[in-house]
């Protein structure tokens, strides 16, 4: 296969791809594409080039995309007032209908992008192939779910199929009610559940930073826990690292925080000596 014609010329280097084409062409690769990484086309059109490429060497990806800004712009529009509780939106049945169509109308976004490229995707959502069972988080977050059932099946059926499947962070409870799921829980339990080699989440910042704020390569569970207790890690950060840790411990071999703003922070992340982000291991 002439690597040169699918790489991207800002991409890594030819030598090192060969060499990671073979690491995980066994593995499977989940990413999370995240709230604040969404809004810029342009970071867009670089993330659906690099699953496009991942795609054409042979890499097989699940994603799961948020929709954090799109959600609170339609919301604003409506004049709805959201409110959260430990980070998360309380969803009533008003504000759940729309999350739901807000997501699905990205999805069929992310799939029609990667088609016009000429890769097969397929949408994954609560109106079609729904792959996520949930139950209530809290009574007083309203529509907010937990993942308490992924279909493996369903996924990996798209996936040997050499199609890419998109999933929504949206669940089906009791009596089919639709709930919406924090991206990063979405994704580490589908992370979890499929065993991957790795789980990669686009955010907006380059990864974990020391308390000089210098971007750290790579770090254990261990050490990530120090750094909560010290208050190196703070804020937003906790609850990611937190999810980090949880897939680690469960199955999942690393977990990479990479910033999407990067061009093609995937492919480095994955076929590159350096990586791209924090790379943090059991």
């Amino acid at each position: 296969m002439e690597f040169e014609k699918i790489l991207p010329k800002d991409g890594p280097p030819i030598n090192e791809v060969t060499k990671y084409i073979e690491k995980y062409k066994n593995d499977l690769i989940v990413i999370k594409y995240g709230g604040n990484v969404l809004i810029d086309r342009d970071v867009f059109n670089n993330f659906i080039t690099d699953l496009n490429v991942l795609n054409k060497l042979g890499i097989a990806t699940v994603v799961i995309h948020g929709g954090g800004p799109r959600i609170k712009r339609e919301l604003e529009k409506s004049n709805i007032q959201s409110k959260f509780i430990r980070g998360l939106r309380v969803t009533d049945k008003n504000i759940i209908d729309i999350v739901e169509s807000v997501l699905i109308d990205f999805n069929n976004d992310i799939v029609n992008s990667l088609k016009d490229k000429g890769t097969e995707a397929i949408s994954i959502h609560t109106k079609n192939n729904n792959v996520i069972k949930t139950i209530p988080e809290a009574e007083e977050l309203g529509f907010v779910g937990i993942p308490n059932e992924i279909h493996n099946e369903q996924i990996l059926n798209i996936i040997n199929q050499n199609k890419i499947p998109i999933i929504s962070p949206l669940g089906l409870g009791k009596e089919n009610q639709t709930y919406n799921i924090n991206g990063d829980t979405a994704a580490m339990a589908i992370a979890k559940s499929l065993k991957s080699r790795r789980l990669l989440l686009m955010t907006n910042v380059d990864g974990v930073l020391d308390k000089n704020k210098k971007l750290i390569e790579e770090i254990s569970s261990s050490e990530v826990l120090e750094m909560i207790k010290d208050e190196t890690i703070t804020a937003g950060m906790i609850p990611k690292i937190n999810a980090c840790l949880d897939a680690v411990n469960n199955g999942v071999t690393a977990v990479g925080i990479i910033n999407g703003t990067k061009p093609h922070s995937c492919l480095w992340e994955i076929f590159s000596d350096k990586g791209s982000g924090t790379l943090i291991r059991q």
